[in-house]
């Protein structure tokens, strides 16, 4: 299946998306240190990366497209 225009750039988003979602939980790591607050910032900041991620990964499996790579 190609996808269209619009697919393609959905995927694209979703994709930087995917990826800013793994750099934000990478980054908890990184804060481990700095604190209780610190965390909590990054953790809840990974999770709102995550929902995006997630919302692009079903706006795509409604229009059918599978994203296993």
């Amino acid at each position: 299946m190609n996808p269209s225009a619009a697919h393609a750039a959905l995927i694209a988003t979703y994709r930087r998306a995917a990826a800013e979602a793994a750099h934000k939980s990478g980054l908890i790591k990184a804060v481990a240190t700095k604190g209780p607050k610190a965390i909590q910032a990054a953790v809840e900041t990974a999770a709102k990366a995550a929902k995006r991620r997630d919302s692009y990964a079903k706006k795509l499996a409604i229009l059918g497209v599978d994203l296993k790579e």
